[in-house]
C-alpha cells in the first residue's frame, strides 16, 4: 500500500468509496456523494490523498477549511473513507498519517473531525492519532428521519503554532 496525491482521474473511485461510506448510515449526514466538481470545490487541493493497494484506490482523505476568516486559516475539518473491501488493512491509519504530515507541513495547527457516536471504530482510530474529545454536539441534525448527535474531536499540532 502507498499513498499519493488525489488526482482527477481518481474521481470515480473516490466518489464510489464515499457513497459506500454514506450507505452505512454512520459516516455523514449526507445521503449521496456529490458530483466531482462539487467535491473538488469543497476540498483543499494540497491535502487530498488516496491510498492505493495493488493499483486500486482503497481509500481517501481530504480537508476543508472551517471558515473563510483569516484567523481560522490554520483550522480544517477532514473526512476519511475506506473501501469496504479494504477494511482492516490499515488504510485509514495510513491516510491519517499522510494528511497530518501534509497539513503540518503547510502550517495548519488544528484538524477537526465530527463523527457519529455509533462509529466507534473511527473514534478509536482518531484517538490513536492524537485527536482529543472536545464534546458531543447534541441533536446536530436530522438523518434518516431522526435526530443525530456528533462527537467533535480535534487534533492540535505539536509542531505548528
Amino acid at each position: 500500500m502507498h499513498t499519493r496525491a488525489m488526482r482527477t482521474d481518481d474521481a470515480d473511485a473516490v466518489l464510489r468509496i464515499y457513497q459506500a461510506g454514506l450507505d452505512t448510515g454512520h459516516a455523514s449526514f449526507e445521503l449521496t456523494a456529490p458530483s466531482w466538481p462539487a467535491f473538488d470545490a469543497g476540498k483543499l487541493p494540497e491535502h487530498r490523498h488516496v491510498a492505493v493497494i495493488d493499483g486500486v484506490v482503497a481509500g481517501w482523505v481530504a480537508v476543508s477549511p472551517v471558515s473563510t476568516r483569516a484567523v481560522y486559516v490554520g483550522v480544517v475539518e477532514h473526512s476519511v473513507y475506506v473501501d469496504p473491501a479494504a477494511h482492516g488493512r490499515g488504510v485509514a491509519r495510513r491516510l491519517l498519517d499522510t494528511m497530518i504530515a501534509s497539513t503540518e507541513a503547510a502550517g495548519i495547527w488544528t484538524i477537526q473531525a465530527m463523527i457519529f457516536p455509533e462509529n466507534e471504530v473511527s473514534l478509536a482510530l482518531h484517538e490513536r492519532h492524537g485527536f482529543r474529545l472536545v464534546g458531543t454536539r447534541e441533536r446536530m441534525g436530522r438523518h434518516h428521519g431522526r435526530w443525530r448527535d456528533v462527537v467533535l474531536l480535534e487534533r492540535r499540532s505539536k509542531v505548528v503554532g
